[in-house]
């Protein structure tokens, strides 16, 4: 197959996944039981019955939710391809205005902690999966970091660090009596706010990568390949070298999964330190039934993923040698 070839039917196939995904994003704030107008009227305001109805029909009017289902979905398409991603019911605000206000926060905290306890992780599980006696020791560390849910260590850091030592803040991107700006002193808040909530994923996250390496690279050294190297006098580190090649690769497709979710926000995370990401968003939008943000908000996170699983589609073939023979063969 030919890498164009190769390249069309990966194409073809994330076109199909992300139509039938966001026609699922779309159809699923319309199954949840109740109205989203009803429920912003009622905590905004205290009207009469009949006042009621009427400004109801009106929101309903505005925002088109009283159209049939098909016309509703065939609208979502137009605006979707103007890159209309609507109105938020809740914030009042245009989604996708919430939406690139919200994404840098995560950014910044979800990638450097995705990216750097992937590296530490592998680091450690790879001198593990080949240490007996390191592996005897670190192996308990792993399974506890892995096992330990994010917001539960995250309140650890807030309670002990933050209450107790009082060492570093706990609430918020950065000091509410400052503006966003490119001062020192906003830069010098906004890092000392981000330094727990970094923490509280990126050590988390260390045991799951560690364990996943660890465990590979065991198979893989007990590989025929490895045997067969190992038969013809190969030195160690050759060995090593080529387990390592191979055992990397479920970890580069998890990193990539990872980086996709990562528009999806922490949202337990952000919750503990009431970090203005898109997790807040999510959350604040599922409770308030705000149909709009919720697809905007799942959009996002579906883009991201089927892209980052497109490019790793790409880039597997430059690290696999088997991928890219399967594309220059026939």
């Amino acid at each position: 197959m030919g890498f164009r070839k190769y390249l069309a039917r990966k194409t073809f196939v994330y076109a199909i996944t992300f139509l039938f995904a966001v026609t699922l994003n779309w159809l699923l704030p319309r199954l949840m039981p109740g109205n989203p107008i009803e429920a912003m009227i009622e905590s905004n305001l205290n009207l009469a019955p009949g006042e009621k109805e009427i400004l109801i029909k009106f929101y309903e009017e505005l925002y088109g939710l009283n159209e049939p289902l098909w016309r509703q979905f065939v609208n979502f398409w137009v605006r979707l391809f103007h890159g209309d991603l609507g109105y938020s019911l809740l914030y009042k605000a245009p989604v996708w205005d919430l939406i690139r206000h919200a994404l840098p926060y995560d950014i910044a905290i979800l990638l450097p902690a995705i990216a750097l306890s992937w590296l530490v992780g592998n680091w450690l599980g790879a001198i593990a999966g080949k240490n007996k006696r390191y592996d005897r020791y670190m192996m308990p560390i792993f399974y506890f970091l892995a096992s330990m849910p994010y917001f539960w260590f995250a309140m650890l850091l807030v309670y002990f660090i933050g209450v107790k030592a009082g060492w570093l803040p706990y609430q918020g991107a950065y000091d509410p009596s400052l503006l966003p700006s490119f001062s020192w002193e906003f830069i010098k808040s906004f890092i000392s706010h981000w330094i727990l909530p970094f923490l509280s994923l990126f050590i988390v996250m260390i045991g799951s990568w560690a364990i996943g390496m660890r465990n590979m690279i065991i198979y893989e050294l007990e590989a025929d390949y490895v045997r067969y190297l190992e038969a013809l006098g190969a030195s160690e580190k050759l060995m090593t070298r080529h387990a390592y090649r191979n055992a990397i690769l479920p970890q580069v497709t998890g990193l990539a999964l990872q980086l996709g979710l990562m528009v999806a926000g922490a949202i337990a995370t952000e919750i503990v330190f009431n970090y203005p990401g898109i997790g807040i968003l999510l959350m604040n939008a599922a409770l308030s039934q705000d149909y709009f943000l919720l697809q905007g908000a799942f959009l996002m996170v579906v883009v991201s993923v089927l892209a980052a699983n497109f490019v790793i589609d790409i880039v597997y073939a430059f690290i696999d040698p088997r991928v890219r023979t399967s594309y220059t063969e026939g």
